[in-house]
């Protein structure tokens, strides 16, 4: 991927707005829940520690140029009172301890170089993640980068994304090794080329965490003017269906629960159909596509040595960034280096890594040195070990997995570690080859500090959800993932993948039987957690912030009928006046059962019924009226036309005013911006 393809993702307006709606938040002018909301949409997490905050920085495809590391450096040195950017399982970049103050000065810094926080967290489409090598594997059908950076500009700060059920995660893989790992994405996109033809296998529902589900196949193949209307047509159908209400069951994995697989790509479907009618005629990314040039399988994640590119004669160097930690002299001295060495891409990688792409042979020995200087260098066997934050920073971490990780190695093997510091997974130990997450557990009256263990697991291509093994007291982990690699090591086999899946039900938990069993006498021994000299507890600082904020359900739908407006903008233009009319129902329906259950009623779809129940209320019975007069108004247009449709659609975005109005009064709360209809009056 060639970086002057990275459009400038940053908003210097929003980041004004952000500010000022700061400083009211600090003068007491603002209500916390509503600036909460506000600050999570800009990229702004709370941390276990009081007054200082982790700001997200937005990496599509972990894509980055020397002037971009140079303005992250820039942030962590002025802005951040800690010496370090942490790469994540995202490609993101995260820096802790920005003081709430500090945020919108950072962020004005990013935004000269084009990046953004935006979105980076609440519930909206997170970082789109990409192969580490898109745009220079030799295996790659097409640099997916193309259609990752389409997406983003189509999704980014799009009303159909501002207020989700819950977050949403996308991947990009340029050929069927599936490199990005789609089987743990809420949608994955594969590169494929069937009989000369180009296009993409496309997954969804996967995802980690509470009840991990492996992605389902929604299109065995697409064309590639297509895939847009299947990812909007899954966004659409997790917007329209995931539970708003139990934040546990919110992800789109639960629909399969719900409709079943074959019920679930049936409304995928139905979606599909839509999106495709109402994004025909849009300008869609055009990827180059070509023909592979090697087969080899740089594995999930990031390779682990020295990768020759398609493009003769440059390769693509792997840096080893320990838990993905990054100082300001490191961040200074490779944004320096690349440019010396005439080099314009950095990568960050799954696997908390760096790659730096383009590299001619002649270059190589000197890059070595100069990132041995910077105390960087290739990764070794054993050293690829992922981690969390866990109890450092995150208001959820349970275990210290940053305390934990630098005493563990993959071994002579090379084996991938993951440590998550509770179970909602950020370290993604379901995919490793030895994977834990941190939990509490009560033996003999006291809480003891445990790691549940997942063995043989792989996102890529052919790969499966790791199998769950026995809860490991934390104290005890290191020798738990020593005796597990020495089995496998002293079996002989040559993939640890296929010999833990080989291995018996229950085998691991027999292997580690005396490690996991607690005596009441082992107590005392086992209650304290890596790094502490106190008794081990789960603390309770209010619930994450990864969730987002608290939801008004009426604001979602007020999101949910700018979306319906923009089909209907779009099906108008193509003079398909019967589908942009279901688009004003739609609005109608959504606003008006998004009423009722504000005023705490039960959601009516049928709209006369919705009408008659509003009149009951106090100050509705205007909007009510109107309700029921342009439903009927709609049902009457057996045949609409531009002049017969056009007034009532106006008709319909004055009532959404009418409405919004009422809402706000009656919860402040709600922030509606950018979900209103432009240039119209009540």
């Amino acid at each position: 991927m060639k970086n002057q393809k990275i459009r400038n993702l940053s908003s210097v307006e929003e980041i004004d707005a952000y500010e000022r709606a700061m400083e009211s938040f600090i003068a007491g002018g603002m209500d916390q829940e509503k600036f909460t909301a506000m600050r999570l949409q800009l990229g702004v997490y709370g941390q276990r520690q009081e007054g200082v905050n982790m700001l997200r920085i937005k990496i599509p495809g972990g894509r980055l140029s020397p002037s971009q590391i140079d303005a992250i450096g820039d942030v962590v040195e002025r802005f951040s009172q800690k010496d370090a950017a942490n790469i994540t399982t995202r490609q993101s970049i995260q820096i802790h301890y920005v003081p709430l103050k500090n945020t919108p000065a950072a962020m004005r810094r990013l935004a000269k170089e084009g990046l953004t926080t935006r979105e980076a967290c609440s519930n909206t489409i997170r970082n789109m993640t990409a192969c580490s090598l898109a745009g220079v594997c030799p295996r790659e059908h097409v640099d997916v980068g193309t259609y990752l950076d389409g997406a983003v500009e189509h999704f980014l700060r799009n009303p159909l994304t501002q207020q989700m059920p819950r977050k949403f995660k996308i991947s990009f893989s340029g050929c069927e090794a599936d490199c990005a790992q789609s089987l743990l994405h809420d949608a994955g996109v594969i590169a494929s080329n069937r009989n000369g033809r180009n296009g993409f296998i496309v997954k969804a529902a996967g995802g980690l965490g509470h009840k991990p589900r492996e992605a389902i196949i929604v299109e065995e193949w697409i064309p590639e003017d297509q895939l847009l209307f299947s990812l909007e047509a899954l966004i659409a159908l997790h917007n329209r269906y995931s539970d708003r209400t139990k934040r546990a069951k919110s992800r789109i994995k639960f629909l399969v629960d719900r409709f079943g697989v074959e019920g679930f790509r049936e409304k995928y479907r139905e979606e599909f159909s839509r999106t495709r009618q109402a994004l025909a005629g849009r300008a869609l990314p055009k990827g180059m596509w070509r023909a592979q040039t090697g087969m080899e399988i740089p594995g999930a994640g990031a390779p682990r040595k020295l990768f020759a590119q398609h493009q003769e004669g440059l390769f693509a160097l792997p840096v080893s960034v320990p838990l993905g930690e990054l100082n300001v002299i490191q961040l200074r001295g490779i944004g320096s280096l690349l440019r010396r060495h005439g080099l314009q891409e950095m990568h960050t990688t799954q696997d908390q890594n760096l790659l730096i792409t383009g590299i001619p042979q002649a270059v190589l020995a000197t890059l070595k040195a100069d990132l041995a200087a910077l105390g960087l260098n290739e990764p070794h066997a054993g050293d690829n070990v992922v981690a969390c934050p866990g109890s450092s920073t995150c208001r959820l971490g349970i275990t210290s997995s940053t305390i934990v990780a630098p005493k563990l190695s993959g071994g002579i093997r090379d084996l991938s570690i993951r440590v998550s510091g509770c179970q909602n997974g950020c370290a993604q130990p379901e995919t490793g080859d030895i994977g834990i997450y941190g939990e509490g557990r009560r033996l003999h009256g006291q809480l003891v500090p445990h790691y549940q263990t997942y063995f043989a697991g792989s996102g890529a291509s052919g790969g499966k959800l790791g199998i769950k093994g026995p809860s490991v007291p934390a104290v005890r982990v290191e020798d738990a993932i020593s005796r597990v690699q020495q089995a496998y090591v002293d079996s002989g086999e040559a993939v640890f993948f296929d010999w833990a899946r080989r291995q018996e039900s229950g085998f691991f938990n027999s292997l580690l039987a005396d490690i996991t069993e607690v005596r009441e006498e082992d107590v005392a021994k086992l209650k304290r957690d890596h790094g502490t000299t106190i008794d081990f507890r789960v603390l309770n600082f209010g619930g994450g912030e990864c969730a987002g904020a608290s939801q008004v359900q009426i604001g979602a739908n007020f999101f949910e009928t700018a979306h319906e407006r923009e089909y209907r903008r779009a099906l108008m233009f193509q003079r398909k006046y019967a589908e942009a009319a279901q688009c004003s129902e739609s609005i109608l329906r959504l606003l008006g059962g998004g009423l009722m259950q504000l005023l705490g009623g039960v959601r009516q779809d049928n709209q006369s019924q919705l009408a008659s129940q509003l009149l009951k209320h106090d100050g509705l019975e205007e909007i009510a009226e109107e309700l029921a007069r342009l439903a009927a108004d709609l049902s009457r247009l057996t045949d609409p036309g531009e002049e017969s449709l056009a007034p009532v659609n106006q008709a319909v975005d004055a009532w959404t005013i009418k409405v919004a109005e009422f809402c706000m009064a009656q919860d402040e709360r709600l922030d509606l911006v950018g979900s209103l209809p432009e240039g119209v009056a009540a």
